[in-house]
């Protein structure tokens, strides 16, 4: 088992309210995207707000904002379940629910496998990728960073 595993958040300009009926496609296609997600391997972890399946209720970057947020063995699982399931499908008509914004909306970040990230790391993983560009601590698809060297286990004696 790896020491590491990937973070992700993604956000989505939403073109109208969750409850506008321009938007039911969306809805109808999330809950199963999301057992889809969920199904695929290397899937580890995925925001959710309390109580819900899902995080629509979650506006923490921006009130037309909608977040996902999620934890993947590695960069390759992620890239299988965005690129080659049925995601590819409703990526491919985001343009249907969501608009365009200019600038990051997407960091990658590894984190010490077991550790559940928070949205206070998400925004800070967004700031850092907004101000250095792409760097081993805040990434994306296009400008990816290997996990960092897992640490050695200290020789008997060694002090720590």
């Amino acid at each position: 088992m790896s020491a590491f595993h990937l973070a992700q958040i993604n956000l989505g300009s939403l073109k109208a309210p969750l409850d506008d009926p321009a938007m039911a496609e969306f809805n109808a296609n999330l809950a199963p995207i999301n057992a889809l997600a969920e199904a695929s391997p290397g899937y580890v972890w995925r925001y959710t707000d309390e109580g819900r399946d899902d995080a629509t209720l979650s506006r923490p970057f921006g009130p037309g904002l909608l977040i996902n947020f999620s934890v993947w063995r590695d960069l390759e699982s992620l890239w299988n379940f965005t690129y080659r399931t049925d995601h590819l499908d409703l990526l491919r008509r985001r343009r249907e629910w969501f608009d365009h914004l200019n600038g990051v909306r997407q960091a990658m970040w590894w984190i010490p496998t077991g550790h559940v990230p928070t949205l206070g790391e998400a925004g800070e993983r967004l700031e850092l990728l907004r101000a250095h560009g792409p760097t081993a601590e805040a990434f994306t698809f296009r400008d990816p960073f290997d996990p960092p060297a897992a640490p050695e286990a200290a020789a008997p004696g060694a002090r720590t």
